[in-house]
């Protein structure tokens, strides 16, 4: 199945140790991302709202931006136009969809795939500037 909690951003009560919310980045992850890149809070007001949000470039390709609060996904966006192991993340259900033509399974060679099984952005660290609201 997805593996559910293989490639998940968790959040925990610090008070009582128990799971607030749960976001798995890459369902049934057949590359190996790991996804243990950074992770970047931010206090942002989106559509007239003020978000805690914590944000995600993930190895999969996908910067990832979450509510911090409830989990939420607020924004899912491709690092540039060279990934193309997926379609879309269906910002409903939160899940990338894949596209079959670079997908790994026995019946198809596939190539140039994007990101590669090392991946995309993997621990360089990154930062926020509240001031200019840039990443």
């Amino acid at each position: 199945g997805d593996n559910k909690w293989t490639m998940t951003i968790m959040a925990r009560n610090a008070d009582t140790g128990n799971l607030k919310w749960g976001y798995q980045k890459t369902p049934h992850d057949e590359w190996d991302y790991a996804g243990v890149n950074v992770m970047m809070l931010s206090d942002q007001n989106i559509d007239g709202k003020d978000l805690k949000l914590v944000t995600h470039p993930d190895r999969n390709g996908i910067i990832y931006t979450l509510n911090r609060v409830n989990g939420d996904l607020v924004r899912a966006d491709f690092l540039d136009d060279t990934v193309n192991v997926w379609t879309h993340v269906d910002m409903k259900t939160g899940i990338p969809v894949r596209n079959p033509e670079y997908g790994t399974r026995m019946d198809h060679k596939g190539k140039d795939i994007c990101p590669s099984a090392m991946g995309y952005h993997d621990q360089a660290h990154d930062s926020y500037d509240p001031e200019r609201g840039l990443f």
